[in-house]
């Protein structure tokens, strides 16, 4: 099977793409890389359920450090654009760029995201950012819309039937 990173950005989100990714000849590796999400006690939450799931289910889970700041210095001025603008497309930005970095130290050729499971998020606006990433370490992105195929639907499924924690909203402030 081939090594993937899956940028995760909580655990329901994760659980339909980790079983999409397996039935496509996949080894997922989850990475937590989320310095959107806001206050702490929602990030603490996030992460500690993620984390959990994977170790439940035997995959292997990374994080890298909070860095909400660096969120805040590049969103700046941005923060009354509307959900599935140029705030987002940053944000997509830079934690695709930190799980791509991630990817290419671990000598892992390919990565993709959770995100595109949401039906609030764009998923061509994520691809793109996606692409020009994996370009910049020399991996490859593969866009999988995980929305598709009822994949929103089935990951709400699996969260029920595993008791997690699910959040109302997708993470910054700005969205809440």
């Amino acid at each position: 099977m081939k090594k993937i990173i899956l940028h995760a950005c909580c655990a329901p989100c994760a659980s339909y793409p980790i079983q999409k990714l397996k039935e496509d000849g996949f080894e997922p590796v989850v990475f937590f890389y989320n310095p959107n999400i806001f206050p702490i006690l929602e990030y603490n939450i996030r992460r500690a359920e993620l984390e959990k799931y994977c170790k439940k289910i035997g995959v292997k889970y990374f994080e890298s450090k909070y860095e909400i700041k660096k969120f805040y210095e590049i969103t700046k001025g941005l923060e009354n654009e509307p959900e599935k603008g140029k705030r987002c497309s940053i944000c997509f930005n830079l934690r695709l760029d930190k799980t791509a970095e991630f990817a290419s130290s671990q000598e892992i050729k390919y990565f993709t995201t959770t995100l595109s499971v949401s039906p609030h998020k764009n998923s061509n606006q994520i691809f793109e950012q996606g692409k020009i990433i994996a370009q910049k370490y020399g991996i490859k992105f593969l866009e999988y819309n995980f929305k598709k195929q009822n994949g929103f639907k089935i990951s709400r499924t699996i969260a029920k039937e595993n008791n997690m924690y699910t959040q109302s909203y997708c993470g910054c402030e700005f969205s809440k």
